[in-house]
């Protein structure tokens, strides 16, 4: 048994819960925020057998595409203002980070 642990960018959350679904997948979703951008994310708990986990994978790679975006950066609070870009700058975002666990026991009740 493993637990897949994808975090997504909100954007991307509705195509792929659609697709999981779709291949028979259960996920729990959770609602999570960005460290970098401070952006909304959807963070999928997935619980799967060892043989479907590269299917899983594939399908959150075929849902979670990275893209370049325009962000307006958040002023420092406290923090040195020398660094500070007071304009929009383009970063990529999307995609999914994804964290393969071993799982010990698994409950459904």
């Amino acid at each position: 048994m493993k637990l897949v642990v994808a975090v997504v960018q909100d954007q991307d959350s509705n195509r792929l819960s659609n697709a999981l679904t779709k291949n028979e997948f259960r996920a729990t979703k959770l609602a999570s925020t960005g460290g970098f951008l401070r952006s909304g994310n959807t963070t999928f708990l997935i619980g799967t057998d060892n043989s479907l986990v590269p299917k899983a994978l594939d399908i959150i790679r075929d849902n979670c595409r990275a893209r370049e975006q325009m962000v307006a950066p958040i002023s420092p609070m406290g923090g040195n203002a020398d660094s500070y870009i007071p304009y929009p700058v383009e970063v990529e975002v999307g995609g999914a980070t994804v964290f393969v666990l071993p799982i010990e026991q698994f409950h459904h009740f």
